[in-house]
């Protein structure tokens, strides 16, 4: 179909940032008497905010998850994600392209609190393409998998949101896009990190792609 506006995830989508968050959540969680393996604290969190898995984290730990908790967590992400972040390949020249074939309308509508998606755009060369467009879960009122951040991205950019393409690579955000009545790209590459190609197909991707530099071509 003809779409009018793309709509992109952020984290593992633009950024290469899962490695770097799902690092820092593993360490403080151990520190608070939850061990995990790297591996298995990606497949827990991948796709989610950490604010909403409060219940289970403090089921697992046996203590409150309090704000200064919270605090702590986002001030050690940041200083990881500003030391390390990269752009997922292929991302930026993608985005570019997207954008001039789009007029502009493109957004960013990711499920993270929007001081970390700004920083993430700003640091991997992003911001002039989305800068007017950024959205945050952490605003919304419910999160992913629930439609909103994509609904009211959809609304600012004034295009029904059934004429989005939504790019995700979470079963949490292809279920989101879904909701909102988009129609939905999974990215799903080799590397740790995304979810893979046949849970973002049950989840309802429409196509799974593996080079971000083929998303132009795809919508």
């Amino acid at each position: 179909m003809n779409f009018q506006a793309v709509l992109f995830d952020c984290d593992g989508v633009l950024v290469d940032s899962e490695s770097i968050t799902n690092g820092v959540l593993r360490d403080m969680l151990e520190e608070s008497g939850w061990t995990l393996t790297p591996a298995e604290c990606m497949r827990i969190f991948i796709g989610k905010a950490v604010k909403d898995e409060r219940v289970l984290i403090e089921t697992r730990t046996g203590q409150p998850m309090t704000e200064d908790w919270m605090l702590r967590f986002r001030e050690r992400r940041n200083l990881g994600l500003v030391a390390g972040l990269q752009a997922i390949p292929n991302a930026v020249d993608a985005v570019a392209k997207i954008h001039a074939l789009y007029g502009g309308l493109i957004a960013c509508a990711s499920g993270a609190d929007r001081f970390k998606v700004e920083l993430q755009l700003e640091k991997c060369g992003f911001m002039p393409y989305f800068k007017d467009f950024i959205f945050s879960g952490h605003e919304m009122p419910r999160s992913k998998p629930a439609p909103d951040v994509y609904l009211a991205a959809a609304a600012a950019l004034g295009v029904d949101p059934r004429r989005c393409a939504v790019v995700e690579d979470t079963v949490t955000g292809v279920a989101a896009g879904v909701a909102a009545g988009a129609t939905v790209f999974g990215y799903s590459p080799a590397e740790a990190g995304h979810d893979a190609p046949n849970a973002l197909r049950a989840a309802g991707a429409a196509a799974i792609f593996t080079d971000m530099w083929a998303l132009a071509d795809l919508v």
